[in-house]
């Protein structure tokens, strides 16, 4: 699934937010997250965007541009946990990135762009 701005609906819901420079943006509602799996959003500079949540409730952004491929496809990705941390594995060359750092587990010399996020 993808999000671009505009489609989430005005409810008394928890939003997912993404930190932006100095700003917070609201990208969906927390309830279309499934844990597990990624969806993509487009922000409002037209780069996009993995959202994850976990079975915990924990979530997380990170850039969905594979930088391997090129690919905007991470949020498409299997997550999984390598020594207790969160990653998800590109659907193309299989390279796995941290949720929390963008560190790719793979080759330590490439990272993707990670976000702070909130539920608000």
């Amino acid at each position: 699934m993808t999000l671009a701005p505009g489609t989430t609906r005005t409810t008394t819901t928890l939003t997912l937010q993404l930190l932006l420079e100095e700003d917070w943006f609201t990208v969906c509602e927390l309830s279309l997250l499934t844990p597990g799996r990624g969806v993509a959003a487009l922000l409002p500079d037209g780069r996009q965007v993995a959202l994850f949540s976990d079975r915990e409730g924990r979530t997380y952004a990170i850039d969905n541009r594979d930088p391997f491929s090129g690919a905007a496809v991470l949020s498409r990705g299997l997550t999984g946990t390598h020594r207790g941390r969160p990653f998800v594995a590109s659907p193309l060359l299989k390279q796995r990135f941290d949720l929390e750092s963008g560190r790719c587990l793979d080759d330590d010399g490439v990272r993707v762009a990670t976000y702070e996020v909130r539920a608000a």
